[in-house]
């Protein structure tokens, strides 16, 4: 099996675009993860600029795997919706314009029951951003973390072929108390992974990110299950807060090497 592909994501380093470029560059990754609402916006990657952050890019020899457009309620919430979809939209076409072919987002909340009104409205949101998915060439991955993996595969195989992808973030998973028993059911609709780790904390009812290879997520079951539905993405490594970026996110990445 070769090596898997590895990027990070630009805002774990906490420093200005082009020097989270320049880090990544250090550690010798493959592709970065762009935060489309608190690193460059859609709005400002335009003409000129838009070409400067290409060139940048093909010097350091960096794809772009995944725009990030973190909303702070989900498409099943009415209020601004419009706004939310018309913003996630935008991000998908930054992505094209950057080379790649994945936006990143939690759906929000997934009712249990099909038959909820907040359902059949996520359903026909991600329909239409799947129908403009298909016009512009990059696609939603929902982010695993807040639900049940087996909740959120139900919504994805409710819509039309091709209208959504799927995110896998091990670490949020574990972090809100779920699991991983579920993922032979959703690993085909993966489109990229989250590589982050965690524990489970029943007690306080929220667990705790650790580094990777230190939690209950086993990143070579999780690569050798993903491998069978030939997986074609990107692992980019996640770390919320890190004290010292440069080291504990190489450190990541060469346990990402190593497997």
């Amino acid at each position: 099996m070769p090596g898997l592909r590895i990027g990070v994501q630009l805002t774990g380093f906490n420093l200005p675009f082009k020097q989270a470029l320049h880090a990544a560059a250090s550690l010798g990754v493959e592709a970065v993860e762009i935060d489309a609402r608190y690193g460059i916006k859609p709005s400002d990657l335009v003409g000129t600029a838009l070409r400067q952050v290409r060139k940048l890019l093909e010097d350091l020899n960096i794809r772009v795997a995944a725009i990030r457009y973190p909303t702070r309620r989900g498409y099943e919430c009415e209020e601004e919706l419009d706004r939310r979809i018309a913003g996630t939209k935008q991000a998908m076409k930054m992505a094209y314009d950057l080379g790649a072919n994945v936006v990143v987002n939690h759906v929000g909340e997934i009712p249990e029951s099909a038959e909820s009104p907040n359902f059949e409205l996520l359903r026909t949101v991600l329909s239409d951003l799947g129908v403009y998915s298909q016009h512009v060439g990059a696609f939603l991955a929902c982010e695993t973390g807040a639900e049940p993996l087996d909740r959120l595969c139900g919504l994805v195989d409710s819509l039309p072929d091709g209208s959504v992808g799927v995110t896998l973030n091990p670490g949020n998973l574990l972090v809100n108390g779920y699991d991983l028993a579920e993922l032979e059911k959703i690993a085909r609709h993966v489109m990229l992974v989250h590589a982050k780790d965690g524990v489970p904390d029943r007690s306080r009812g929220r667990g705790t990110e650790v580094p990777l290879g230190r939690g209950l997520a086993e990143f070579p079951q999780i690569v050798a299950t993903l491998e069978e539905f030939r997986f074609p993405g990107y692992f980019i490594v996640e770390k919320d807060n890190p004290r010292n970026p440069i080291d504990e996110i190489g450190t990541a990445v060469q346990f990402l090497r190593n497997i």
